[in-house]
C-alpha cells in the first residue's frame, strides 16, 4: 500500500528538503512551548514569524529569543520585537569549526532528538 503525499507539499532547494519543515519554541529546560509546521518552500524566517504570530498569547512572557544563523537579520529581529516584544540573540557556532557544545544550541537540539525518537514523526507529509 502506498501513501499519497499532500498535493501542496513544498521543496526547499537550499536544504534539499521536500514536504514539511517544523519550527519549535522551547523554554530554558527544552520543553516545547509552541510548534509550527509548514511547507518546505516557506523560508525559516517566515515560518518562525508565523509561529510567533499564531502563538503570541502563549508566549507573552518571553523576554528573549535565542536563534541560530538561519534567522539573522535586522528585519527578523524587528518583527520578533513587534510580535512578542522580545529581544533576539544569535547563538553563533564556533568560527574555527571545531566541536564545542554551546549551551543555547544544545537545548533545542536535545528537544529535537526527543521528538525524533517518536516513530510517528519519522515520516514527512
Amino acid at each position: 500500500m502506498s501513501i499519497d503525499l499532500a498535493k501542496n507539499s513544498g521543496y526547499d532547494g537550499g536544504k534539499k528538503i521536500s514536504g514539511i519543515k517544523r519550527h519549535m519554541v522551547v523554554d530554558i529546560n527544552g520543553l516545547p512551548q509552541a510548534i509550527h509546521i509548514n511547507r518546505a518552500n516557506v523560508s525559516d524566517r517566515e515560518g518562525a514569524l508565523a509561529m510567533f504570530s499564531l502563538s503570541n498569547q502563549m508566549l507573552d512572557s518571553v523576554q528573549r529569543v535565542i536563534v541560530d544563523g538561519g534567522y539573522t537579520g535586522q528585519d527578523f529581529s524587528d518583527q520578533v520585537k513587534l510580535i512578542l516584544d522580545a529581544s533576539t540573540t544569535l547563538a553563533k557556532r564556533n568560527e574555527l569549526h571545531t566541536f564545542k557544545v554551546l549551551p543555547q544550541r544544545w537545548i533545542i537540539g536535545r528537544s529535537w532528538s526527543w521528538l525524533d525518537k517518536c516513530s510517528r514523526l519519522w515520516k514527512n507529509c
